[in-house]
């Protein structure tokens, strides 16, 4: 059984595993921007530049308002946080590994 956290989790990283979603991304963490002026970058069609923001929007990375005619995204960086905090504890494994190799290392050298 799935509980949400992990779907959430599954969600974040699916959105991410894209590199055009991650440009896209990096992209609205400046300013919010029109959807035109996500897609004017890309060599794809604004219905495929669409697709990978409906993707990011159902991890809930983006925010996406209408203002007339026209639709604006937002960076949502508080979604990241979930990403974050299951990276974390692996940090905190490689932090202690790579220590323990600079420890070898280091003895070795004496």
């Amino acid at each position: 059984m799935v509980n949400s956290s992990t779907a959430r989790l599954d969600s974040i990283f699916h959105a991410l595993s894209d590199p055009t979603r991650r440009s896209i991304l990096r992209a609205v963490s400046n300013r919010e921007k029109t959807v035109g002026e996500i897609a004017k970058p890309y060599r794809v069609s604004l219905a495929a530049v669409s697709k990978h923001l409906k993707v990011l929007e159902s991890a809930n990375l983006i925010h996406r308002e209408k203002r007339g005619s026209f639709q604006v995204v937002r960076l949502n960086a508080q979604a990241l946080r979930t990403a974050e905090e299951w990276l974390s504890y692996y940090e905190k494994f490689w932090n202690r590994s790579l220590d323990a190799l600079q420890t070898y290392f280091e003895g070795e050298k004496k």
